[in-house]
This record gives structure tokens, C-alpha cells and sequence, in this order.
């Protein structure tokens, strides 16, 4: 923490401010613990997340967690990407706890990013867990680093999927979980 803290400082003074004024004398240590907060993915494993919560179950129709909110920064600007998550999952005699999708989608959205590889990471984790027949992930979001610097563009948003086992070969698959995620 206090390398972060001493690295903030640093940051202010390299600006042109005064990080002894009124207004930032605590910036370091509140940016060090949003910053700790903003990337505690990096301390969590699939294993602790999921935390023993796959269920034996007969269902083996397709299961939907849509509009999963999700926050991350971009690993180029170390600016902030929001957007939501869907994800599909085909059981195989398992069904993993509801809550661990959501779970699963904020450690890794709690690191350094970018969205690409996110969505693949999210599709690779349920798909373990779950041993299920295929997933699906898809994610839209927007991204600071388009919005607030370079070209701008305030109403841009970015939309990546990852389609695994029969999301990826049965068509049929693929298209029931994009129409559902569409309503």
C-alpha cells in the first residue's frame, strides 16, 4: 500500500499540483485503497470464488445469468471500462450456484483488462467449473479511454462473445442464447 501511495504522490506532483493542499492531502492513501480495491481480482482464485457451490442436477437446458454488471480498467489507460455480462452455460449433470456466475465475472473484471480477454476468460472459468456441454459470454461495455481521451466518442460501446463447445459448433445453441439475451 505504501508504494501506491508514494506512486499517487508522485502522480500529483508530476501534474503541477500541491499534494499538501487542503483538498488532496489524503488523495494518495484513498487512490492507493481505490486502486487495491479496484484490482482485488488479482487476490482471488477460481477455486475460493466458486467455493464449493456445483450442484448435482438433471437439468441439462440452457441456464442464463443476463446483465451482470461489471467494472474494470483498461490495462492501456488504467481507465475504467463498464458494461454488463451475459452468460450461458449448457449443464452436464451439474449446476454451479447462482450468485458464483456474478462471482466468477468480478474477479476478473477486478484486474488489469482488456475486454477481449475477459469474455474469453469468464467463458473459460464457468466452462471448467461447470464441466457443462458449452457456454456462452457476452459482454458490452464502454470504455473511458475512447469516451474521455482520444477520439471521444461519447455513445461508443464495445460488444465481445466467446462461444465454447456447442455455443461454438451447434448453431442452434448459439443463436437460442443471442435471441434470449436480446429481450
Amino acid at each position: 500500500m505504501d508504494t501506491m501511495k508514494t506512486a499517487y504522490l508522485n502522480i500529483l506532483e508530476s501534474v503541477g499540483e500541491d499534494p499538501e493542499r487542503d483538498g488532496l492531502r489524503d488523495t494518495p492513501e484513498r487512490a492507493a485503497k481505490a486502486m487495491a480495491f479496484l484490482t482485488h481480482g488479482y487476490q482471488q482464485t477460481l477455486e475460493e470464488v466458486v467455493n464449493g457451490a456445483i450442484f448435482e442436477s438433471e437439468s441439462d437446458e440452457m441456464v442464463i445469468v443476463k446483465n451482470i454488471e461489471l467494472y474494470s480498467l483498461c490495462e492501456h489507460h488504467l481507465l475504467p471500462f463498464i458494461g454488463k455480462c451475459h452468460v450461458a452455460y449448457l449443464p452436464r449433470g451439474k449446476v454451479i450456484g447462482l450468485s458464483k456466475i456474478a462471482r466468477i465475472v468480478d474477479m476478473y473484471a477486478r484486474r488489469l483488462q482488456i475486454q477481449e480477454s475477459l469474455t474469453h476468460q469468464i467463458a473459460t472459468a464457468v466452462l471448467e467449473v461447470t464441466g457443462g456441454r458449452g457456454v456462452g459470454v457476452i459482454i458490452e461495455s464502454q470504455h473511458m479511454c475512447m469516451m474521455m481521451r482520444g477520439v471521444q466518442k461519447q455513445n461508443s460501446s464495445m460488444t465481445t462473445s466467446s462461444m465454447l463447445g456447442l455455443f461454438r459448433k451447434d448453431i442452434n445453441t448459439r443463436n437460442e442464447f443471442l435471441q434470449l439475451v436480446k429481450d
